[in-house]
């Protein structure tokens, strides 16, 4: 059912940007929409941004009005736009594909971009 490909994390400085992006391929059905998670060490996996097919977006409350998610359709790529960094932010950032079977709704994950916010 394809495969997702994150690229853009990086060492930043607090303040600093980032833009990840999460290349979708070899996609069979159609997606409900994508979305970003993070995973800082020691912590539960959470969620941080999403957009669905319609273009509706949600964010985590603590990074509203820092992150933006977008995304290019002919690429199948989603974006996410990280500015005002805080070291809160690190963590590993997974992208997630949630795609439309006939046997249901199937998540698809990228294997992680490290992301380092230093003090």
């Amino acid at each position: 059912q394809g495969q997702l490909v994150e690229s853009g994390g990086g060492l930043v400085q607090t303040g600093g940007s980032l833009r990840l992006s999460c290349a979708a391929s070899g996609r069979t059905v159609s997606s409900y929409g994508m979305g970003w998670f993070r995973q800082a060490p020691g912590k539960e996996r959470e969620f941080v941004a999403d957009i669905s097919r319609d273009g509706s977006t949600n964010y985590l409350d603590s990074v509203k009005g820092r992150f933006t998610i977008s995304r290019d359709e002919a690429k199948s790529t989603v974006y996410l736009q990280m500015n005002m960094l805080k070291p809160e932010d690190t963590g590993v950032y997974y992208c997630r594909d949630r795609l439309a079977t006939l046997q249901g709704t199937l998540e698809v994950w990228g294997q992680g971009t490290p992301v380092t916010v230093s003090s």
